[in-house]
């Protein structure tokens, strides 16, 4: 087996806002595995100021692996300080046992029979903008909204919502909302308590991370129910999760493959969610086609009731084309449509490398 990997860069159709910044691009770097006859293909996509990894030192340590490929596709624990590089390495040898097609888990979203419930996401920018692409989800069919928060004052924001719930019952749209870890401890249960108001579903990552306690108390004592995203990021020791979790005791756990170790580091926190019954969704971490689509047939397999938060797969100008496509409030896998990976694959040896 012969290994290689090229970076690309994803560029934004519009500049997509977080109470962490602006994304305009976003690097990507795609693992190679060759045997001959089959290529496979992974995404590894560490998101900047977020992932653990650096992306600036992601190609020497790619470098590492493709040079090292039978040692690392045998103990790809070892690349738990790099959760991306591990997720795409765990793709790459997926796609390639099942003959290198981008079908890494056959079923029925893969043969386009069934698709997967999505939330219509909401990003930050002027209330005209956050206006304009709440009436177009909606518009769409998407009975699940999730709005980045944190960016403009609460008051705005809490109008924006306050109007969705005018116009639709809590039955009729669920409505998540994610704060990026925007909020002081002293001022998130105030906040909590009038989002409650409007029938939020739930809340991702009110405050920043690493206070236990502070946010224990937060899932203690709020009326909307508290997911942990970035609170996650980093957590890799087993017994760490457990006191985390035991610590906190959340209500739904927010998991990215790509932030958390592949498939194989999410499932940890799987364990743990069954143990503490707390729920969870599957959410993209702005990966190209190729990344989502991994994802997505995982998440298929999982029988997820949840919507997840997969459909950030039409941010880009320079994606790859795919079968992927997002009808209503789905995503599906449509088996007639062809993958253009001619491209990436011809040209799949790094710079660097």
């Amino acid at each position: 087996m012969k290994a290689s990997f090229k970076k690309y860069t994803l560029q934004f159709k519009q500049a997509s806002g977080t109470s962490r910044g602006v994304y305009i691009t976003r690097d990507s770097w795609f693992i190679f595995l060759n045997d001959g006859i089959n290529t496979g293909i992974g995404e590894c996509a560490p998101l900047p100021d977020l992932s653990i990894e650096s992306p600036g030192k992601m190609s020497v340590k790619l470098l590492q692996v493709c040079e090292e490929i039978s040692y690392f596709s045998q103990f790809p624990e070892e690349l738990r300080a790099w959760p991306s590089i591990r997720f795409g390495l765990e793709t790459a040898l997926t796609d390639l046992r099942n003959g290198g097609q981008q079908i890494l888990f056959p079923s029925a979203f893969t043969r386009g029979e069934k698709g997967i419930p999505i939330n219509g996401l909401i990003w930050m920018g002027t209330p005209e903008f956050m206006k304009q692409q709440i009436r177009t989800k909606l518009d769409a069919g998407f009975r699940c909204i999730k709005m980045k928060i944190g960016a403009l004052d609460f008051e705005t924001e809490f109008e924006l919502l306050k109007a969705i719930r005018a116009e639709f019952s809590a039955e009729e749209i669920t409505l998540r909302v994610d704060a990026n870890c925007a909020y002081s401890y002293q001022t998130a249960l105030e906040n909590l308590k009038r989002l409650s108001d409007l029938q939020i579903h739930s809340i991702e990552q009110p405050i920043a991370t690493g206070r236990w306690n502070e946010m224990a108390e937060l899932c203690r004592q709020s009326p909307v129910p508290i997911g942990l995203d970035e609170e996650l990021i980093g957590i890799l020791d087993q017994t760490e999760m457990k006191k985390l979790m035991e610590t906190i005791r959340p209500a739904y756990l927010v998991l990215k493959p790509s932030l958390h170790g592949g498939f194989a580091g999410c499932e940890k926190w799987f364990e743990l969610a069954d143990q503490y019954k707390t729920g969870w969704w599957i959410t993209s971490a702005l990966e190209s086609n190729i990344g989502l689509n991994a994802i997505a047939q995982w998440t298929f397999q999982l029988n997820a009731r949840a919507e997840q938060g997969l459909g950030t797969g039409q941010l880009f100008t320079n994606n790859f084309d795919s079968p992927l496509e997002i009808e209503g409030d789905q995503l599906w896998f449509r088996p007639e449509k062809n993958w253009e990976l001619q491209n990436l694959i011809k040209e799949e040896a790094d710079d660097d490398f």
